[in-house]
């Protein structure tokens, strides 16, 4: 479901369609490379360092990487939880287990193979990882546009819980600003091979 206005959809479909054309000229060596920075910054995160449960997702195609961060997560001792799409784009969640117990999914990604623990699941996160294409200055996220992760937060939200909302971007894609409405969230936090900047709530 996509819940982008008429006049915002335009300026946000552009600014995705700019921002995968971008993607698309990263080589697998810049992904791999920036895979493991991403993590050893993800991991000094205040956010993320003192988190017992940690909602995440797993990178696909030129994404910035994931799993390296994961794996390091899940050593630490940390519980991991990871999306599985629903029909209607929901989504439920499963434990990660390690990286032979994922299997291919639905357009393009991966999901645990192991036993589904509810929507609701994500109510005991302590910080979410969402996905994303860019970030600005006030900490406005812009996703996909499906709207999965809309409902994770509206879940979130409705629930009275404020995990740490952090996402993991390319350096150039945090920009000046992203289109927003009113059900839009800002991030706690975004990491980049950069480093890692809080948005201070």
């Amino acid at each position: 479901m996509n819940t982008d206005k008429p006049g915002k959809t335009s300026a946000k479909a552009a600014l995705r369609r700019e921002l995968l054309d971008a993607r698309a000229l990263l080589t697998k060596e810049d992904v791999t490379r920036a895979a493991a920075v991403l993590a050893a910054c993800a991991l000094d995160l205040p956010q993320l360092a003192d988190a017992r449960t940690v909602a995440a997702y797993v990178s696909v195609g030129r994404e910035p990487g994931t799993r390296t961060l994961l794996d390091a997560l899940r050593e630490r001792g940390v519980r991991v939880l990871l999306p599985v799409l629903l029909a209607d784009n929901d989504l439920d969640w499963a434990a990660y287990e390690g990286a032979e117990h994922l299997l291919p999914a639905g357009r393009g990604l991966l999901e645990p193979d192991g036993r589904r623990l509810g929507p609701d699941s994500v109510l005991d996160a302590d910080a979410v990882l969402l996905p994303g294409l860019a970030v600005d200055g006030a900490g406005m996220r812009l996703g996909r546009g499906g709207g999965s992760y809309d409902r994770v937060l509206a879940r979130l939200t409705a629930a009275g819980a404020h995990p740490a909302l952090v996402v993991l971007l390319y350096d150039d894609e945090v920009v000046a600003r992203v289109p927003s409405e009113p059900h839009d969230h800002p991030v706690d936090a975004v990491v980049t091979p950069a480093g890692a900047r809080r948005f201070g709530r």
